[in-house]
Formats: structure tokens, C-alpha cells, sequence
């Protein structure tokens, strides 16, 4: 019986051990093929096989997106040659309507596809390293694993024939590898259904920006004027009239396509990391802004639209075509800050989006021209022209003054320029939206504008109400109010220079974790490069902070956490900012911050190369080690992911992950202080 208990007792030992380590294991498993096409071009395969409750983000980012999407990054090598880019499936997408988001994502396998063109008969390895984030409810975790393809059988490569894919050069190793078209349909209903509303949607919008452009000065006049000439001609006016919408449509379905052809869905991915077309998309957004506020105006060359009116008096079907481009070519000065808009919005979106988007902004004008015509009666009831285009006008510029700040604000937050702080983008959108109010008001006016006395409209003085209400609402965020109902559209809260609810804890005696009072026992490293929110003091190396522990005899809080984890920055805003929690930090605890995905901070010279990955080679960057402690000596893989430590490292309580419970947060705190006490 004994004997029975032992094994028992060790078969049950083996069990947990098993469990737990299963439990800390990546959650994608990867497996790689090489595929042979012809006598020249291979195919290779990277099949990621994901766990149940997981999904991997996709190569693609979403509009918003914050989550690290996948990389692969290749040796280079004269043996071989890239030809276009990785190629994957259709991925999933979901849409956060607190973070006005998007996420691009895959679940159970995907499989990725990149052809090389090789160029060396000898047996040889392509190698590289893949890079992403895999993520469940309320936990991420870094994807990273380097890959080897063996390359064989290739002997007739000195007359390769020609492949099927046109060749691009291979991005440099710093670059991120953009998707292609996808070539797969991934076969998730709520997928499709996702996507399909998100496309409804942006269309419902579109239609919008349409109708938004027929109210243009330089389009609504002609809507009289063109139902009278279709009138004139009875029954086969009725018929031109179709063709006519017909003709716009088509026109603007063209610009659309061309749109695809230029950008197509890689755009997004490069909208999503660099500068410079998010900068250029502001300047066009500025330039747009100041044409309809009458400074200048955006027009196409006159030979353009004097040749195009000649030739719509040919009559006939071409007659007619004509006739719907003169009207484009015509309205192009008003409508062309609009349709912008709605372009430079579906850029960053799949193939589709371009075509979809100009689909419906020239649906919002072709069909109102077209049921005027149709019936004429209805000319009755619509409003005449005169000074209230120009304030709708107006209305958009300051409008599309607002929106440019976001597309300066995606590369400032990338690239840490610190420009666009989140009291510098306030003051902005207040001064904006004031100057909006005042116009409304009839306060100012701008070159295009009638003397327009105040309050003659109880329209537009509505309009001024809500705008300027709107300017009181935001004032409160210049101090550090959250501002939940535009906070997807703000910097975040860790770039707010002056919080005035922090200055009241720390007055109160509540906020003792203060620069003015914190006293530190070493200068923390990395400190000019990453911070803690809310003000709250810390360290950001494991090492550093194990030996200030030490010397204060306190215990550590190590906080696992990411740039781009966006449940990390959940618990921080739901928990850390609690009055008890900031003080536990502040008196209690060591807190060392230990940013996971970090891929720009590297370590002192002194400490390079002391420790090395699983594949023997050294680790350089701060945000390896963080990974590597994380993996090795706590045995988890995710972010957020929080223990308290003594001093030499030994757990005293955790893991805690995702924990919005304050009473709950601060019980996983006090057991590990309690033990440490004892």
C-alpha cells in the first residue's frame, strides 16, 4: 500500500509538472515546408497551428491597431532571391468600439506562403526569424521563432525559367514585409460577417460624403439645370437621365480603381508604421481644409473641361458621357476635399475598400441627379441656393482641419518625436472647434462668406450650441480629465504633461510615489527612454531593481507589460490609478516595469552577450532579456503578467494577468508583501 502511494504521489507529481509546462509553451506551434515549383522558384510554407482561445495577429494591421502584427524578416543570401512578398489568407477582423479600432487576426492554422527564386545548385538553408503577438482574453504574449528552409534538388538553376510572379526586390532587414493580395479565403463565419458589416458601414459613409458633396456650391445649382435639359426631351429623356447618373457613377468607380491599383492593401500596413505618407495625408487634409474655407481654389486645368463640354453637344450616348464628366471635371474644386477624404480613409483598407468607398460617394450624387430628372416635381421641395453652401463648406474645413491632427499624431507616437503631446492635440482641437462656434455665430468670416447677420438661422445657432458645448467638454482633458468618449481619437494618457488629479493626490498625501518626495536609491536605467503611467516610480531592469530590494528590504512588483498591450494599459487605468494601490506602490513595494516587445533599447556594452536565447545566440536588446527572465525564470510567456518577488527572485504571490478588480489586485499585492513581512 505503501508502495502504491508512492507512485501515486509521483505519477500526480508528473502530471502538474507536465500541465504546467505545457500550460507556459508558446501557443503557436510553427511548421515549415519547402515546396518545389519548377527548376528554378521554390514555394515556402509557414503553417502556424494555434491554440484553442488564441488568435495570432496577421501581417496586416488594422485601422487603430496597437497589437504587434507578424514580421518575417529573411537572411539575406546570394544563393537566393525573394520574389514579391509573403503571401497570406484573408484574416479575421474584430472592431473595438472603445478603442475605435481594428484588429487583423487568425485562429486555429494559417498557413503563409513566400516564393524565392534560387540561384545556387549546391544544397543550401534559407534562415530568417519571424515576429508577432499572439493573444486570448486579457493575455498576449510575444511570437518569435527563427525558421530554416533546406533548399535542394535545384540543379538546372543556370537557365531558370521565367516565374509566374512578377519580382520585387527583398525588403531590407529592418523593414517590415507587407502582404500581398490574399490569394486564400479563410473560412470563418464571424469573419465574413465582420468584415462584411465594417464594409457596409464605411459604404453608409461614403454615400454620406456624396450627398455631403452635392450640396456644394459649385454642384447644387446645376441640379436645376440639368433636370430642365433632360425634361425637355420626354420619354428619351428619361433614358438619358440613367445613362447620365450611369456615367458618373462609372466615372467615379474608375478613380476608385485606380485608387486600388496605386495602393491596393499593402498601404495600410506602411500607414501604420512610417512617417511619411501619414505626414503627406495631413498636409493633403490641410490643403483640402484651407480650399473650402475659400483661401484658393483646387482646380483642373480649363482646356480639360472646355474640350469635354465641346464634345457633349456630339448628342447620343457619348453626348451624355461627356456630359457627366463635364459636371465632375466642373464640380471638381468642391468635391474633390470630400471625395479625398473618403479615398485617403480607404487607403489604408484591403483592395476593395478604394472602389467600395468611390462606389458610394458617387452613388450619394449620381441618384439624386437621376430622380430629378425622373421626376421634376420634386425640384419643389428642395431649398435654394445660396449662403448656407458656403457654411456647410465651412463646417467640413474645420472638420478636416481636426482629422489632419490624427494623421501627424500615428508617426509622433511611432517614432517618440514628443510633438503632439495630449494638451498640444487638445489645444489644437479646442482652438478649432472655438473658431468653428465663432463662425457659426457669425463672429468671423472667411473670403467666400455674405455679411451674415447673427442669429438669422436657428440652425446654425443650434449647430454653435452643441459646437461650443463640445469645446467645454474637452477643456477639463488640458488637466488630465480621460475624456472616454473621444479618447481613441487623443494621444495617450502617458504623454499628459500636467495632471492636475495627480498634484491633488500627491497634496493630499496620497500620491507619496512623487517626484518631489520620491527619494531614489539609484538613478533608474533606461529612465530618459520609458516610463511608468500615472506617475508612479520605478525601475525598468530586473537586476537593478533586485538589488535595490535588497538595500530598502522591501519586495519587487515585477510588472510584464508591452508598448503595444492594450490590456496591459486596461489594468493600469482601471487598477493602478486607485489612491491604495499607488500607495502600496510608493511605500511597499519595489516596482520594476519590464517592457517585453521592447526592439529599440539596447543593453549596456557590459552586459551584452552574458546571456543567450535558446538557440545559443546573445541577447543585446533590453526587450530580449525582459522575454528571457520572463520565459526562463517564471515560466510564463504573456503580457499582462504580474508577480511580487523578494530580493533574490523567488515568487511570493502571482501570476496575476488580467485583473480589473481593485479588491482583488490589491489582495494578490498584500499576500506577497504579507509573506515577504514574515
Amino acid at each position: 500500500m505503501k508502495r502504491l502511494n508512492i507512485l501515486l504521489s509521483f505519477c500526480l507529481v508528473f502530471l502538474l509538472c507536465n500541465i504546467h509546462s505545457n500550460a507556459q509553451e508558446s501557443p503557436v506551434k510553427w511548421d515549415y515546408k519547402t515546396v518545389k515549383v519548377n527548376d528554378s522558384v521554390a514555394e515556402l510554407q509557414f503553417t502556424a497551428a494555434i491554440q484553442p482561445e488564441w488568435h495570432l495577429y496577421a501581417q496586416k494591421k488594422g485601422e487603430g491597431q496597437i497589437e504587434m502584427p507578424l514580421v518575417f524578416n529573411f537572411t539575406a543570401s546570394p544563393q537566393y532571391e525573394r520574389i514579391g512578398k509573403v503571401i497570406e489568407p484573408t484574416p479575421q477582423s474584430d472592431y473595438d468600439d472603445l478603442l475605435d479600432a481594428h484588429s487583423n487576426f487568425y485562429t486555429k492554422q494559417v498557413t503563409f506562403k513566400q516564393r524565392v527564386k534560387v540561384k545556387d545548385s549546391e544544397p543550401f538553408a534559407i534562415k530568417g526569424k519571424l515576429e508577432g503577438q499572439a493573444c486570448r482574453e486579457g493575455r498576449c504574449t510575444p511570437v518569435e521563432q527563427k525558421f530554416s528552409f533546406d533548399i535542394k534538388g535545384f540543379d538546372n538553376v543556370k537557365a531558370p525559367a521565367e516565374p509566374e510572379v512578377a519580382e520585387e526586390p527583398a525588403p531590407d532587414s529592418a523593414a517590415t514585409a507587407t502582404i500581398a493580395p490574399a490569394s486564400e479565403k479563410q473560412d470563418a463565419a464571424k469573419a465574413d460577417s465582420e468584415k462584411e458589416e465594417s464594409m457596409w458601414r464605411y459604404f453608409l459613409l461614403a454615400i454620406g460624403g456624396g450627398l455631403v458633396g452635392l450640396l456644394m456650391p459649385c454642384v447644387f445649382p446645376m441640379i436645376p439645370m440639368t433636370v430642365s435639359f433632360f425634361s425637355k426631351e420626354g420619354h428619351k429623356g428619361k433614358r438619358d437621365a440613367l445613362l447620365y447618373g450611369l456615367f458618373i457613377i462609372l466615372i467615379f468607380l474608375t478613380f476608385g480603381l485606380v485608387l486600388s491599383a496605386i495602393f491596393g492593401a499593402d498601404l495600410g500596413n506602411i500607414m501604420s508604421t512610417h512617417w511619411i505618407p501619414n505626414l503627406l495625408f495631413a498636409v493633403i487634409f490641410l490643403i483640402f481644409a484651407f480650399s473650402l474655407l475659400g483661401y484658393f481654389e483646387i482646380t483642373l486645368p480649363s482646356s480639360w473641361v472646355n474640350g469635354s463640354a465641346k464634345r457633349q453637344r456630339q448628342g447620343g450616348i457619348v453626348g451624355i458621357f461627356f456630359m457627366a464628366l463635364t459636371l465632375v471635371l466642373v464640380s471638381f474644386s468642391c468635391t474633390l476635399p470630400i471625395a479625398g477624404a473618403v479615398a485617403l480613409n480607404a487607403a489604408g483598407g484591403s483592395f476593395l475598400k478604394p472602389i467600395i468607398g468611390m462606389l458610394g460617394f458617387s452613388l450619394g450624387i449620381a441618384v439624386p441627379f437621376t430622380l430629378f430628372a425622373l421626376f421634376p416635381n420634386l425640384l419643389k421641395k428642395l431649398p435654394k441656393s445660396g449662403g448656407w453652401m458656403n457654411t456647410l463648406k465651412v463646417i467640413l474645413a474645420f472638420v478636416e482641419l481636426a482629422f489632419a491632427l490624427k494623421f501627424i499624431n500615428v508617426p509622433d507616437q511611432t517614432y517618440h518625436w514628443g510633438i503632439l503631446d495630449r494638451e498640444v492635440y487638445l489645444a489644437f482641437w479646442i482652438v478649432i472647434f472655438t473658431l468653428l462656434g465663432l463662425y457659426l455665430l457669425g463672429k468671423i468670416r472667411f473670403p467666400l462668406d455674405d455679411d451674415y447677420p447673427v442669429q438669422k438661422s436657428w440652425f446654425r445657432f443650434t449647430l454653435a450650441l452643441f459646437d461650443l458645448a463640445f469645446v467645454v467638454y474637452m477643456i477639463p482633458g488640458m488637466f488630465g480629465a480621460p475624456l472616454k468618449a473621444i479618447s481613441g481619437w487623443l494621444p495617450p494618457m502617458t504623454t499628459q504633461d500636467f495632471d492636475i488629479s495627480n498634484i491633488v493626490r500627491t497634496e493630499s498625501g496620497s500620491g507619496s510615489n512623487s517626484a518631489t518626495t520620491y527619494q531614489w536609491t539609484e538613478d533608474p536605467l533606461y529612465a530618459d527612454k520609458l516610463e511608468i503611467p500615472f506617475g508612479i516610480k520605478g525601475y525598468f531592469d530586473y537586476d537593478q531593481a533586485l538589488r535595490v530590494a535588497k538595500k530598502e528590504g522591501k519586495p519587487v512588483f515585477l510588472d510584464f507589460t508591452g508598448h503595444g498591450c492594450t490590456n496591459c494599459r486596461n489594468v493600469e487605468n482601471a487598477v493602478w490609478i486607485d489612491p491604495e494601490v499607488r500607495r502600496i506602490f510608493a511605500e511597499e513595494v519595489i516596482v520594476c516595469t519590464m517592457y517585453a516587445d521592447d526592439k529599440v533599447i539596447p543593453l549596456p556594452d557590459d552586459e551584452k552577450g552574458k546571456l543567450t536565447d535558446a538557440d545559443g545566440d546573445p541577447i543585446t536588446m533590453l526587450g530580449e532579456k525582459n522575454r528571457f527572465i520572463e520565459q526562463t525564470k517564471y515560466h510564463e510567456n504573456s503580457q499582462p503578467c504580474y508577480f511580487v518577488v523578494d530580493p533574490d527572485g523567488n515568487v511570493l504571490s502571482g501570476p496575476t494577468y488580467y485583473e480589473r478588480d481593485k479588491d482583488k489586485y490589491i489582495k494578490f499585492l498584500r499576500e506577497g508583501i504579507d509573506k515577504f513581512n514574515k
